[in-house]
C-alpha cells in the first residue's frame, strides 16, 4: 500500500496547549484562526468562498501513541470505550476532522470559526460542507454519548491524551 499524504496547509489557532482547549467545534463557536496554505496549493482555494463551511482533515502531530480503549471526554459514566466509537485524537493514524465556519479566503489564507485544533496543526485535506450531500435527515443514533449540547460546549481538555 502506497499511501502518500502531504501538508497542504497550518493551522494557526490560539490554542498554544493541549490543557483546557475546547474538546470539539461546539465549545469554540466564536473562536477565530487562520489556515495558512503552502503557495503551491493556493489556486486550489478557487471558489471555496462561496461555501459556508467545510470539513478539515488534520494531523494530531502532537500525539505520541495510540489507544484501542479510552475514555472519553463527554463519557458521563466514565466507561472504557473503544477508539473507534470516540472522537478522541489517540486513533491509530492520529486524524483529525472538525467542521469550520469559513469566514473569508483571501490569498494562501482562509480565516474560520469554529475552530478546537492546536496551534501549528498540519492540514492534509479540506473539503466544503454541502447540505445537501451532508445533511442527515431522520434519526440518528450517538451511541454511548448522553451529553447535551451545552454540555458539550462547555467541556475543556485535560491531560488524558497527552
Amino acid at each position: 500500500m502506497n499511501i502518500n499524504l502531504k501538508q497542504i496547509a497550518t493551522i494557526n489557532s490560539p490554542f498554544c496547549r493541549l490543557e483546557n482547549m475546547p474538546v470539539q467545534p461546539k465549545g469554540a463557536k466564536d473562536t477565530i484562526a487562520i489556515i495558512e496554505f503552502k503557495k503551491e496549493f493556493q489556486d486550489g482555494l478557487k471558489d471555496l468562498d462561496g461555501f459556508s463551511h467545510a470539513y478539515l482533515i488534520y494531523y494530531f502531530h502532537k500525539v505520541d501513541e495510540y489507544k484501542l480503549q479510552v475514555v472519553p471526554f463527554n463519557d458521563k459514566t466514565n466507561t472504557q470505550r473503544g477508539v473507534f466509537s470516540t472522537r478522541t485524537p489517540v486513533h491509530p493514524n492520529s486524524i483529525g476532522l472538525s467542521v469550520v465556519e469559513i469566514v473569508s479566503v483571501t490569498k494562501n489564507i482562509v480565516t474560520i470559526k469554529g475552530v478546537d485544533i492546536l496551534d501549528g496543526t498540519p492540514l492534509l485535506d479540506i473539503k466544503p460542507y454541502i447540505e445537501n450531500f451532508d445533511k442527515i435527515e431522520g434519526k440518528t443514533k450517538s451511541g454511548w454519548m448522553k451529553s447535551t449540547k451545552e454540555e458539550v460546549s462547555k467541556k475543556r481538555s485535560d491531560d488524558r491524551f497527552i
